[in-house]
């Protein structure tokens, strides 16, 4: 969602329908705290922070419409103030500016900008991807965002390794987009994480698409990476959701450090695939404690499958944990 700040300290999120104010407040807590998703959770309202909502707000014309309709159009958004105590804004105060000046700083490029070079199609995208071709999909999507649409429907497929690069691509091009244009791939992770609950449109694809989009831009979508462990508690799930955490921490391993010890238990899982996933991640987060745990592993056969530039690789769960061992 659009955030923004106020002279007097506050901060707020902005729901152009209206109907996602719980959203709304989750945006606006974390932005205030400098994207430390586990601070914002560590707050209570009154306690640490005040909260108040401005509703009927247009944000085409930035007027508040108090009837709730103008010029035709129906207007129901909504703006979701928070402010921080003095105590805690202290300390996040300084990010938050940061963050604000480079959005300024960064204006979005016209929409009318164009190359001349016509526009991908569904088609043209899935044989790209199946051929992984990756810069004339990245191209495309510095002028038509619906590149990432055409992307993420490919998630369903039953071919594991085109999903594997459809997901890895999509990675890369929000990564694109996301420079520009961040809030277009937060409402794609929204989404994909709603999937997620709701099994009826779950994607098998999604998890992986979750790991490489945080993976790719740690640095503006790394808050998202949390939302992932509540599905560690589901067996069916929990292999891939190693696998997609491990990606994040290959390339940011500090995102995911401080919660190491949370991952100890799963070197020691029934299943040897979360296994094999679980000691792929101790190695990316250079896990020196999990030390002895990985040496326990090393005489493992079973096999399970990394993915890896546009290849999906097969390893046994003693292999990753040597080659853990080795980064230690």
């Amino acid at each position: 969602m659009p955030v923004g700040g106020c002279t007097c300290g506050a901060v707020y999120a902005c729901d152009e329908t209206g109907h996602n104010l719980g959203s709304a407040l989750i945006e606006a807590l974390v932005f205030g705290c400098d994207m430390d998703w586990d601070l914002a959770w560590g707050l209570d309202p009154e306690e640490d922070y005040l909260q108040e909502i401005v509703e009927s707000y247009d944000i085409g014309t930035h007027l508040i419409i108090p009837g709730g309709a103008y010029q035709g159009r129906r207007i129901a958004g909504a703006l979701y103030f928070i402010r921080l105590h003095r105590e805690v804004q202290e300390a996040t105060a300084e990010g938050v500016g940061r963050r604000l000046h480079r959005a300024v700083s960064k204006a979005p490029e016209s929409s009318a900008r164009r190359t001349g070079e016509h526009p991908l199609s569904k088609k043209g995208v899935e044989q790209l991807v199946a051929e992984y071709e990756i810069a004339p999909i990245l191209n495309a999507a510095r002028e038509d965002k619906k590149v990432i649409r055409y992307l993420q429907r490919l998630l369903y497929s039953g071919d594991t390794l085109f999903r594997q690069r459809a997901a890895d691509i999509l990675g890369r091009t929000c990564a694109v987009v996301g420079e520009r244009d961040p809030g277009v791939v937060s409402r794609l992770l929204q989404g994909l994480f709603y999937s997620l609950i709701d099994t009826a449109a779950f994607p098998p694809g999604a998890v992986e698409a979750v790991g490489e989009i945080i993976s790719r831009r740690a640095d503006l979508f790394g808050g998202y990476a949390p939302q992932l462990y509540q599905f560690l508690a589901d067996d069916a799930r929990k292999a891939q959701v190693l696998h997609a955490l491990g990606r994040i921490a290959k390339s940011s391993p500090t995102l995911l450090r401080r919660h190491t010890f949370h991952f100890f238990s799963f070197l020691e899982d029934p299943n040897p695939a979360v296994r094999g996933y679980a000691a792929w991640l101790m190695g990316n987060l250079r896990a020196r404690e999990a030390r002895k745990a990985l040496e326990r592993l090393l005489d493992q056969s079973h096999e399970l499958e990394i993915f890896e530039n546009g290849k999906i690789e097969r390893k046994t769960v003693g292999q990753l944990a040597s080659e853990a061992l080795s980064r230690l």
